[in-house]
């Protein structure tokens, strides 16, 4: 070691005593220090919500590509070969190029940043409101009010995020047209941009309809499952360790909110991705007749189709959702807070904010 390193280490060290014993002689002055500022405190619930849905993200982007590709075979159609995730996986790749199947990424990365902050950002408003008119009532929030808080959350989250998932499902779906009518988006604000330059703002919004009621079931079906799971695993299953326990209610919840979602996911992609054809009209006016058509030419069991694909996606995002509650809610074993008015005891819960 030189003699320059070895005196750049010995000073880090000097420093790391220091700061160490003015942390033992004087805690309140350690907590000024950025991670402690009340803004900081404050937006890093929302920074690792959405940092943790975007790394999900990139993991199941494959996943996502084969899904939707899934969800655009045989459209019009009842009958004809049923489409395998193999094989639409082949045809992804065909071309040479396997990173074909992360095409859309930067449009699935904003949107999981939009949608997980604008969630958890309406979440904690509606929550605020909720603590404060229970305190006011000296009641306490019921679980049907916090539900009503996340598919509300939810739902407003997913219209701020639409933009975002229009864009991701047509570079997803761009490899399906000839290549003369490809249009060869570059990166998800390419796709922002010549959407809203070429067929008006408001086509942003496209498929928002079925893209909040997606969102909600989608909520519901975690609500409604995670904590009745997590109850009868403890009763049926008592020598499960605390995270085996949460990891199975997670996926059983995963299971029920993919089952209730996929029909309004599978409208959301059919709707985001039609273009106009040849008479300049557009193949579904709407989401009760892309609804009543899909019904009629291809059967009620399609709008389930992809759906191993599809909760393989959810999944790592469900449990990732609980993981960023059950931080967010639980408390250190024993701490004290001290407000203005009232000293609060934290206890060790694991996930109060769904449970009643």
């Amino acid at each position: 070691m030189s003699g320059s390193t070895a005196a750049r280490v010995k000073e880090a060290a000097v420093k790391v005593e220091t700061a160490a014993s003015g942390a033992v002689t004087n805690p309140t002055q350690v907590k000024t220090d950025f991670l402690h500022q009340p803004a900081v405190r404050a937006a890093l619930p929302f920074v690792n919500g959405g940092l943790a849905g975007m790394f999900a993200t990139a993991i199941v982007q494959p996943v996502d590509m084969i899904k939707v590709r899934l969800q655009l075979a045989g459209e019009g159609s009842k009958g004809g070969p049923k489409p395998t995730v193999a094989a639409v996986t082949r045809d992804v790749i065909a071309g040479g190029r396997v990173l074909d199947l992360y095409k859309g990424l930067s449009a699935g990365l904003l949107r999981q940043a939009v949608y997980t902050t604008a969630r958890l950002g309406f979440f904690d408003t509606f929550q605020d409101i909720l603590e404060t008119r229970a305190r006011a009532n000296g009641t306490r929030v019921t679980f049907a009010e916090r539900a009503g808080a996340g598919l509300s959350a939810g739902g407003l989250a997913a219209l701020v995020g639409n933009p975002a998932d229009l864009a991701l499902i047509r570079m997803q779906s761009d490899g399906l047209k000839p290549v003369d009518q490809r249009a060869n988006y570059r990166s998800v604000f390419d796709a922002l941009f010549r959407i809203a330059k070429t067929e008006g703002v408001g086509a942003l919004w496209t498929g928002c309809y079925p893209t909040v009621l997606r969102a909600m079931a989608l909520n519901f079906g975690q609500l409604s499952f995670f904590a009745e799971s997590k109850a009868q695993l403890k009763q049926h299953f008592p020598s499960l360790s605390e995270n085996a326990n949460r990891f199975g209610a997670s996926a059983i919840a995963g299971f029920f909110a993919s089952f209730f979602s996929l029909p309004f996911d599978f409208i959301k992609t059919r709707l985001q991705r039609q273009t106009k054809g040849p008479d300049g009209k557009y193949p579904y006016r709407g989401f009760f007749d892309c609804f009543q058509k899909v019904l009629r030419q291809e059967g009620p069991l399609r709008f389930y189709r992809g759906f191993g694909t599809y909760y393989v996606r959810i999944a790592p995002h469900a449990l990732s959702l609980f993981e960023q509650l059950r931080e967010r809610e639980t408390g250190t074993e024993g701490q004290t807070w001290e407000t203005e008015d009232k000293t609060w005891e934290t206890e060790d819960k694991t996930f109060d904010v769904w449970e009643p």
